[in-house]
């Protein structure tokens, strides 16, 4: 930072004079930006109450920040347990899908136990063949194209909060849906297939990091379905 000349001009910027004009002029220049009470030096805490509260703001503004950084501390160590955690649920789901000879079924009827979850679901798109056998029972259907549409292209997996098409993936827990998963599943010669995994506790799913184990259930079903 450049040092203020004798006449107390920082020499590409105004002097303190018409520093205190502007903010004279507007009295309400930093209560809109409190982020520069950061880097303004606290004045020492005299009689005036004008003073006393200048030191208040910066002082809140300090507060202010330290509450925003805990509070991404505390979502950064939620997802990191609760992907902790989900590892080993997906090593018993693995193993369950393994012994399966239905793993539309499995998904079905025991992956919610196991993972901890109220809703996991196969769901399917109609295949390009129309004479092709392309849905079980325990599978549900999807419109044609709405697995890119879900996902993205060259995306797959998403975490979505709060579900707004939770009856089309989730059936009967739809209304239990706090958090859901949408996962790709791949398989060859066979029509476009999506994972859906749904918590009533939001904390059972990974927010937005730790996902590659649900990616890793995602081609566990694809290949236990290519058996």
């Amino acid at each position: 930072m450049s040092s203020p000349t004798s006449d107390g001009k920082a020499p590409n910027g105004p002097s303190a004079e018409e520093v205190e004009a502007f903010l004279r002029a507007n009295p309400g220049f930093l209560a809109a930006r409190p982020e520069l009470y950061r880097v303004l030096a606290p004045p020492r805490r005299v009689h005036g109450d004008g003073l006393t509260d200048h030191m208040a703001a910066m002082l809140g503004a300090e507060r202010e920040r330290a509450a925003a950084l805990d509070a991404e501390l505390r979502v950064a160590l939620d997802a990191e347990r609760a992907g902790l955690g989900l590892v080993s649920r997906v090593r018993l789901a693995v193993l369950a899908l393994m012994r399966s000879d239905d793993a539309p079924e499995t998904v079905a009827q025991e992956w919610p136990n196991l993972l901890g979850l109220e809703s996991c679901t196969l769901c399917v798109e109609p295949p390009d063949n129309p004479g092709q056998l392309w849905m079980r029972p325990e599978q549900r259907p999807l419109p044609r194209g709405m697995v890119e549409k879900l996902l993205g292209r060259g995306r797959d997996v998403l975490v979505r909060d709060k579900p707004e098409d939770a009856d089309a993936l989730h059936g009967e827990a739809a209304g239990l849906i706090a958090r859901d998963a949408l996962i790709r599943v791949a398989v060859a010669q066979q029509p476009l297939m999506l994972l859906a995994l749904g918590a009533r506790d939001a904390h059972a799913l990974p927010a937005r990091h730790g996902t590659e184990p649900l990616v890793f259930l995602g081609r566990a079903v694809a290949a236990a379905i290519s058996r």
